[in-house]
């Protein structure tokens, strides 16, 4: 009789094991993929480890590459990559009337992301290679075009695209 109940007892033990487990992680502190109310269209202050990419999903762990896409409505979304923005933008109604704010990574501020200068080069979270920069220099491009180049796939993760602009120093 005890040879018959042992399985049950070890099944029931187990499935009572991941069950206090899933609980456990559900009581955790929440991830904030979305803030409401931002009607002042600011950049909201963040806190490492607290923000999950609403593109990728990953935690953001630091602001060097972070923005922030705020709807009409005052709904906030997070990034980590520049270029995640962009991909996840693109079918949104709102995506013309959004407000975009990208770290700078020359005055180390939030910047108005539709003004901003982008290089093509910078080491990225995602690979993208788009990092945001306040003041203009030689060989960076404007949110439009940092736009199109995303959208074409013309990122660092392209190694075509790697090569031209790395040159020599890139190897596959």
């Amino acid at each position: 009789m005890i040879k018959k109940i042992v399985p049950f007892l070890v099944v029931f033990t187990l499935v009572s094991i991941i069950v206090l487990l899933f609980l456990s992680l559900g009581s955790s502190e929440k991830m904030i993929v979305i803030e409401e109310n931002n009607l002042q269209k600011l950049p909201l202050k963040m806190q490492l480890n607290k923000y999950q990419d609403s593109d990728c999903g990953m935690v953001i762990t630091d602001l060097e590459y972070a923005s922030q896409v705020i709807a009409p409505s005052g709904k906030t979304w997070f990034f980590h990559d520049h270029g995640g923005f962009v991909h996840w933008l693109e079918d949104k109604s709102f995506q013309e009337d959004a407000v975009i704010w990208v770290m700078s990574m020359d005055t180390k501020k939030w910047i108005d992301g539709k003004k901003a200068f982008y290089s093509l080069t910078d080491i990225t979270p995602m690979g993208y290679g788009f990092g945001a920069y306040e003041k203009n220099a030689d060989n960076y491009i404007d949110f439009e075009t940092m736009k199109l180049k995303m959208l074409r796939g013309e990122t660092l993760n392209n190694p075509l695209i790697k090569k031209q602009l790395l040159g020599n120093s890139w190897k596959q």
